[in-house]
This record gives C-alpha cells, sequence and structure tokens, in this order.
C-alpha cells in the first residue's frame, strides 16, 4: 500500500511540475508575441521617418541640426531594436521620440509645410503609429507582468528557476513625461 501511495505522491509532482512549466511557457510565448508587436509597430516608425524629415526639409532647408538629431536618433533607435535589449530600445525609442517633437515644432514655422497633404498624410501615419506603439506598450507589459509574477510565486518560482525562466523588464516613461504638463491660458 505504501509503495502506492509515495507513486501517487511522486506523479502528483510531477504532473504539478508538467503543468507549471507549460503555463510558463505560455506565458514567455505571449510575453514574447507582445515583444514582437512592438517590433513590428516601431519597425513602422523606422520607415515614416525618412519621408517626414524629406518633406520638412524640403520647406525648411536651414534646419539641418533638426535633421540631423532625428537621423541619428532613429539610427540609434534601429540599432538598439536589432540588439533586442527592451532597455535600450525603450532608451533609444524615447529619445527618438523627442527629436520628432523638435522636428514638428519647426513645422510649426512653416505654414505652407503644414497645409502640405503630404505633411498632414504623414503627421496622421506619425500619429496613428504612436497609438499603436502605445497600445503595444501597455500589451507587452500586461503579459510581462503576467510572466513576472508566475515566475516569483511559490512554488512555480522553483520550477522557473529550475528551467532558467527570466522575468521580463517593463516599459516605463521618462522622467520628463511622468512631470505635469503646465495649461496656461
Amino acid at each position: 500500500m505504501l509503495p502506492y501511495i509515495i507513486g501517487g505522491i511522486v506523479g502528483l509532482i510531477v504532473l504539478y511540475i508538467i503543468f507549471t512549466y507549460n503555463r510558463l511557457i505560455t506565458y514567455k510565448n505571449r510575453a514574447e508575441e507582445a515583444w514582437s508587436d512592438i517590433d513590428v509597430q516601431l519597425k513602422r516608425r523606422h520607415d515614416l521617418i525618412p519621408n517626414l524629415v524629406d518633406t520638412v526639409q524640403g520647406y525648411a532647408d536651414h534646419e539641418k541640426q533638426v535633421f540631423q538629431q532625428v537621423t541619428e536618433a532613429r539610427s540609434k533607435a534601429m540599432q538598439a531594436k536589432e540588439e533586442g535589449d527592451p532597455e535600450k530600445v525603450q532608451e533609444a525609442e524615447n529619445q527618438l521620440q523627442s527629436t520628432l517633437k523638435s522636428l514638428f515644432a519647426v513645422s510649426e514655422d512653416y505654414p505652407d509645410l503644414k497645409a502640405s497633404e503630404n505633411f498632414k498624410e504623414l503627421q496622421r501615419e506619425l500619429t496613428d503609429t504612436e497609438n499603436k506603439i502605445q497600445a503595444a506598450r501597455r500589451f507587452y507589459n500586461r503579459n510581462a507582468r503576467a510572466l513576472n509574477t508566475k515566475i516569483q510565486k511559490f512554488p512555480a518560482n522553483m520550477i522557473a528557476n529550475m528551467f532558467g525562466f527570466d522575468e521580463r523588464k517593463f516599459f516605463e516613461a521618462e522622467e520628463e513625461e511622468r512631470q505635469n504638463v503646465d495649461v496656461s491660458f
């Protein structure tokens, strides 16, 4: 009788390990899928930027410093994306977003540019892409949270450690984005 009890307990432990491992794989794959969604939207942004820069440059030829900053930030963002480190990607993309704001600020000084249908369409596309990036980041953060929670909870953490599951870092807002916006009339 005792061998059956021990066999049953061992069988339950094995089933628990299999179940937990499979759940961890599910969470890991969801986080990777979410990261891929971010990657797709970032590529879309990177593809739109040269067209936007060319359009603005045609109207504002003497704003070379802004164009150079946007181009450099785009290159850094693409390089960080290739490295695949979420922290570096986040930092580079935040830098790129900041330089894009400078580019749009330059466009404010050129009424003909603001009236250009090509510029308006590129601006709409970029705004749409930014919204999709934010949604993809939220989706990634939810999946990273689920994976991290599963990895941290006992007794699943023992299985996660045994099979080498790593926690994911979250995308977070930069400090300047957390500042209150001062609206005055």
